[in-house]
């Protein structure tokens, strides 16, 4: 009798046991990812406080860059909305005289012209201003600061404000400066919590 009851005491045990080890390698698993969901948002922080910073700085200069309908306020209602950019983009006629006028500008050949892009400095998607002349710039697809790389990073940027991870501003400011040198800290920013996979995708630098 008794080795019954030291039987069943035994089996309610290693029950009690099993039901309780998913719950602590479940606590274990997230206290392990906690240092890196916070690593992520603490560099997020930084970033932006050091581009609000440069832009808040800089603001005056590059005003006309900017397009006055996209504000922190609006971006839900312009930038983040699906096919916003193609609303406000100019003709395509127009663009090809900024980007013919730059070409001449810089004495690049016409038979050249099909290895550089018209660049907008600061990007529609980013609030930048479709058709402002001090907006335009002329920079090579390819290469360590070519046009591929900087759409990589405009779609990256975009992603983080539309998810609210960061300013409008602070977007504008990285793009607007030094992005070369900032790209790689910028592309492996996560700006989707529940997505962490996405923060990989600096392996493709678009060079």
């Amino acid at each position: 009798m008794n080795e019954g009851k030291s039987d069943r005491r035994e089996n309610a045990h290693r029950i009690s046991h099993i039901e309780s080890t998913p719950h602590r390698r479940t606590a274990s698993a997230s206290w392990r990812a906690w240092p890196t969901r916070t690593a992520r948002n603490a560099a997020i922080a930084a970033l932006c406080i050091w581009t609000t910073s440069y832009w808040n700085a800089a603001l005056a200069q590059h005003k006309s860059m900017l397009d006055e309908r996209v504000t922190q306020q609006s971006v839900a209602d312009t930038i983040c909305k699906p096919g916003y950019a193609d609303t406000v983009s100019p003709p395509l006629d127009e663009m090809l005289a900024h980007k013919n006028q730059l070409l001449a500008e810089r004495g690049i050949d016409a038979d050249d012209s099909t290895d550089y892009a018209l660049d907008r400095r600061v990007p529609i998607v980013l609030g930048g201003s479709p058709d402002a002349l001090e907006n335009f710039d002329l920079l090579p697809w390819g290469g360590h600061r070519g046009e591929r790389r900087k759409e990589l990073l405009t779609a990256k940027l975009k992603r983080c404000v539309c998810a609210g991870k960061m300013s409008l501003s602070a977007a504008q400011a990285a793009i607007a400066g030094d992005w070369p040198a900032q790209y790689a800290h910028l592309r492996r920013a996560s700006c989707e919590d529940d997505q962490p996979g996405r923060a990989t995708d600096s392996d493709d630098d678009g060079s």
